[in-house]
């Protein structure tokens, strides 16, 4: 079953050029990983800081193995520098189940 995973960063201003580099490439490594299905990244219009990226993916397994890999965790290490914190990862699935 397809997943999707909301990934939200608060991006300080003068941090923003950088961050969108590190974002090209993580969607690009993302992009021949197993699994993956597409990528948005969005800006909100509310908080101008604020980035939310949606990654669908074949599996949660599919994800799972992207989020703990070694060029993942490369880009997120400088990621989460620029950050001064952590990103906050939300999994989805399509449907209900009782």
């Amino acid at each position: 079953m397809s997943v999707k995973v909301l990934i939200t960063r608060t991006v300080p201003r003068d941090k923003s050029l950088e961050m969108v580099q590190l974002f090209r490439e993580m969607r690009a490594l993302a992009a021949v990983q197993p699994g993956y299905i597409s990528g948005e990244t969005m800006k909100s219009n509310d908080r101008p800081d604020t980035f939310l990226v949606i990654s669908t993916w074949e599996s949660s397994d599919d994800w799972e193995k992207w989020l703990l890999s070694r060029d993942r965790q490369a880009v997120q290490e400088k990621i989460d520098g620029l950050l001064g914190g952590k990103t906050s990862y939300e999994m989805f699935h399509y449907g209900f189940t009782e």
